[in-house]
């Protein structure tokens, strides 16, 4: 008797989700109705855009022959070196000068530009970035010892490489910004938006930042698009480097103007210090302390620091828990 109770369950079970399952045909064809909406965006037709799966590929296999060693499971050895960035460069030439192509492609379609033979541009920038990879090297170990030396919780450079989400950050924002400057649409925002999602961190790749460049903790760390950042400095956490307020049709009118300050060298800005605005400057070797709004520039060989805030203590609590 139980087992034809089961059974009978079972029949029930499987007839109700025949019944779900009908309802699927009609929301397919009101999926696809709503492709016929200018209101919704989508991307249907022959040419593809770039792969956001993809633009992590390429970010991982850059980050392999920047820091040959760190993020593979084999052992990486003198004699086998050669053979190992040749595998390397050349896996990421074939998938790097694709997506290229694929976002000059889109961006040439999108605004009725003329052709540029994208894939031969695609080609071409891919290599002039893979020129730039000993040069990005010399500039990303500058990093890593600008975090040694300005962390004391720091046990060596391999803990910095593996485990610090702000040397994350800033390598993947050194492989958008020469992008940047190539003017390959698209893809340095993916890139950047990776680490972001990643990290908490949010630098834009057009932001121009220096040598030996440290964010400590990171999390919350904004750095907009026409930043300048000097040499030697270091954020914290919750700091802001952004652009004023602005009315709403302010947009066009301020796109390529420079928008956010710029912090010159040898610099130290402490959590949650706000700094806004394209005409501010923070002067060299100057300490922004934590919490700090600015709105205006400081000169250098400057601190600045909030007043102490009065604390207020009463003894409610105690008596509360005592008369318990």
């Amino acid at each position: 008797m139980e087992d034809k109770f089961i059974y009978d369950q079972c029949r029930t079970e499987i007839a109700t989700e025949l019944h779900f399952r009908e309802e699927i045909p009609g929301i397919v064809e009101k999926l696809v109705d709503s492709c016929s909406n200018v209101e919704c965006f989508d991307h249907v037709g022959p040419e593809p855009i770039p792969s956001r799966e993809a633009v992590v590929d390429i970010v991982d296999r850059v980050r392999r022959l920047l820091y040959p060693g760190y993020f593979i499971r084999g052992r990486l050895e003198k004699f086998n070196l050669a053979y190992y960035f040749g595998q390397e460069a050349t896996a990421l030439f074939e998938l790097m000068s694709e997506q290229v192509a694929l976002a000059l492609r889109h961006d040439c379609i999108r605004h009725d530009l003329p052709c540029v033979a994208c894939e031969e541009l695609g080609q071409a920038a891919t290599i002039n970035f893979m020129q730039d990879l000993p040069s990005m090297r010399l500039q990303l170990a500058s990093d890593v010892r600008a975090a040694y030396q300005g962390d004391p919780a720091a046990r060596g450079f391999d803990e910095i490489i593996f485990c610090y989400p702000g040397l994350f950050a800033v390598s993947v924002y050194r492989m958008a910004h020469h992008l940047w400057e190539q003017r390959i649409p698209l893809l340095p925002r993916i890139i950047t938006e990776y680490a972001h999602s990643v990290t908490g961190i949010d630098i834009h790749p057009g932001a121009h930042i220096g040598e030996s460049f440290f964010i400590d903790h990171g999390t919350g760390v904004v750095v907009g698009e026409t930043t300048e950042i000097g040499d030697r400095v270091r954020l914290y956490q919750g700091v802001t480097l952004g652009a004023l307020s602005l009315p709403r049709d302010a947009g066009e009118l301020l796109r390529n103007k420079k928008r956010h300050p710029t912090i010159q060298d040898d610099v130290i800005i402490y959590s949650g210090a706000t700094i806004l605005g394209g005409n501010t400057v923070i002067g060299a070797r100057s300490i922004i302390g934590g919490n700090v709004w600015l709105t205006e520039s400081v000169p250098p060989d400057t601190r600045i620091i909030l007043k102490k805030p009065e604390l207020i203590f009463t003894g409610q609590i105690a008596a509360e828990n005592s008369a318990q």
